[in-house]
Parts: structure tokens; C-alpha cells; sequence
């Protein structure tokens, strides 16, 4: 079971990684002025995401093994496991409407401002904080 939950940990790892640059991306194209800035700009955001599809689906798949195996019959009964899922059903999400907002970027249907993108770079963050509190601390 540990190699599993060591296989889940890095997966998770690599997706977070991805999570926190492409809207980072997303922010420099809000900005971008050229169009060569922008087509390059979309090729490493258009590579990026479909390079984290794995680690997300991996990470979730690792997860849901660990759960059903060990932790469900452990922690069923206690609120922060379904706080958790709850949060990574939401990162889940969050990794989808990046895609919406790629394929608006590919579009030229982009409405947002690099604000308002850089809000948005921060949500991945606190899901991570909140999710790793309550995995270690289980405060509830």
C-alpha cells in the first residue's frame, strides 16, 4: 500500500506542477502584444495541458485505490476525507475550465484581463493547503 500512496504523492506532485504554470500562462497571454508572442505562448500552453491530462488522471486513479483498499473502511465515518474529495473534485474542475479557457485563448475568444488571471493562478494553491492539512492534520 505504501508504494501505491508514493505513486499517488508523485503524480499529484507533477500535476500541481502543471497546475501552477499554466495559468500563469493564461496571464502572459492576457499580455502578450504579438502574434508570434501569442502562438508561442499557446503552444506551451496547448503542450502543457495535454502533458498534466496524465498526471491528473493518475493521481485520481492512484487516490481512488488508495481509497477504496485502505482509507475508505479507515476514515468513512470522518468529515475531512469527504471535505478532501470534495476539494479534489473541485481541482478536478479547476483542470477542465483551464482547458475551456485554453481553447477560448486558441479561439481569440478571450475576455479576460491578466488580473483576473493571476487571481485565478492562486485558487490551485489554496486547494493544495487545505488538501494537505487535511490528509496529515485530519482535524475533523
Amino acid at each position: 500500500m505504501i508504494w501505491i500512496k508514493a505513486f499517488h504523492l508523485a503524480f499529484m506532485v507533477a500535476w500541481f506542477a502543471g497546475l501552477f504554470y499554466l495559468p500563469r500562462l493564461f496571464v502572459n497571454l492576457a499580455l502578450a502584444e504579438t502574434v508570434s508572442e501569442k502562438n508561442r505562448l499557446l503552444l506551451m500552453a496547448t503542450k502543457l495541458y495535454r502533458f498534466i491530462l496524465p498526471w491528473m488522471l493518475l493521481t485520481v486513479g492512484f487516490g481512488t485505490w488508495l481509497l477504496i483498499d485502505y482509507a475508505w473502511t479507515a476514515y468513512a465515518q470522518m468529515l475531512w476525507l469527504h471535505v478532501k474529495l470534495g476539494l479534489v473534485a473541485l481541482l478536478v474542475a479547476y483542470h477542465f475550465y483551464c482547458g475551456r479557457l485554453l481553447r477560448d485563448f486558441i479561439a481569440g475568444r478571450n475576455r479576460r484581463s491578466h488580473v483576473w488571471y493571476r487571481w485565478f493562478n492562486e485558487l490551485p494553491v489554496l486547494i493544495l493547503f487545505a488538501v494537505v492539512i487535511l490528509a496529515v492534520v485530519k482535524p475533523f
